[in-house]
């Protein structure tokens, strides 16, 4: 694990690298860490034929965890992830984001699409994200996290103490390792995150490749619109998953991400 200091404000961002090839990052969602992508089947596939970094963004995994909403925003997110590219020497890659991590790797496609080769977002959306936080985990969750911990935010989702299956049981054990007053401001930072107009969206030169599934609204008709939007864009739809389920199985999602990468 390499660890360095973010520009903005000092904290330490950790990261790996796996493979060799053509860069590829990995950009988790909130609540998550970069062990996802091992874990649900992604990193073998992809470091068969890239260099792979997974980044634990901030807040989150074994990164630093402030507690500001303003550390939050999608232009920190951005000057972390240029900062892992500098250190890696690497001045172009591909950028594979879910949820979270699939905006910011929008933000990079939009604000600096020459280190951008190629965007895939997976249950993204480039849409205003006012009342999103509450669509995508459950109403009320901002003031849940503030009051009850990440217990409160474990219960919000049904994923309280008597959960027995493997993947309630080890999805319970992530959330219940986040920091609460980092998840807090996270959640508070994204809720005020502006949308993205779709002039803006139709010159960028960055290809990309968005996909939702078919039961994650309203992420599902963003992803759509986003990337009807987009000059060089296609949308494939996850028959059947919401949000939770975006990433798992990984063999339908990496059908598409594969070839697309290539």
């Amino acid at each position: 694990m390499t660890v360095i200091s973010s520009p903005v404000d000092g904290i330490d961002l950790r990261y790996d690298v796996r493979g060799s090839g053509a860069p590829v990052v990995l950009l988790h969602g909130s609540v998550l860490s970069r062990a996802i992508w091992r874990g649900l089947g992604y990193l073998e596939p992809l470091a068969a034929d890239h260099t792979v970094i997974r980044m634990d963004l901030r807040g989150h995994g074994r990164s630093g965890a402030p507690h500001d909403p303003a550390a939050y925003t999608q232009e920190v997110f951005l000057a972390d992830l240029l900062a892992v590219l500098d250190a890696e020497r690497i001045g172009r890659a591909a950028l594979v984001g879910y949820s979270l991590g699939a905006r910011i790797a929008l933000t990079a496609a939009l604000e600096h699409p020459a280190r951008v080769s190629r965007l895939v977002s997976l249950g993204g959306s480039a849409a205003a994200q006012r009342g999103q936080v509450d669509s995508v985990f459950f109403p009320g969750v901002i003031d849940a996290v503030h009051e009850g911990g990440m217990e409160a935010f474990c219960a919000g989702q049904e994923l309280g103490p008597e959960v027995t299956s493997r993947r309630a049981r080890a999805t319970r054990t992530a959330f219940l390792a986040a920091d609460r007053r980092a998840m807090a401001a996270l959640f508070t930072a994204t809720d005020a995150t502006a949308g993205v107009p779709e002039e803006t969206l139709a010159h960028c030169p960055v290809p990309a490749l968005w996909m939702a599934g078919t039961q994650d609204h309203p992420r599902y008709e963003e992803s759509r619109r986003a990337a009807a939007a987009m000059p060089d864009a296609d949308f494939v739809a996850l028959p059947g998953r919401d949000h939770g389920g975006t990433l798992f199985p990984a063999d339908e999602v990496l059908d598409h991400v594969l070839p697309f990468l290539s």
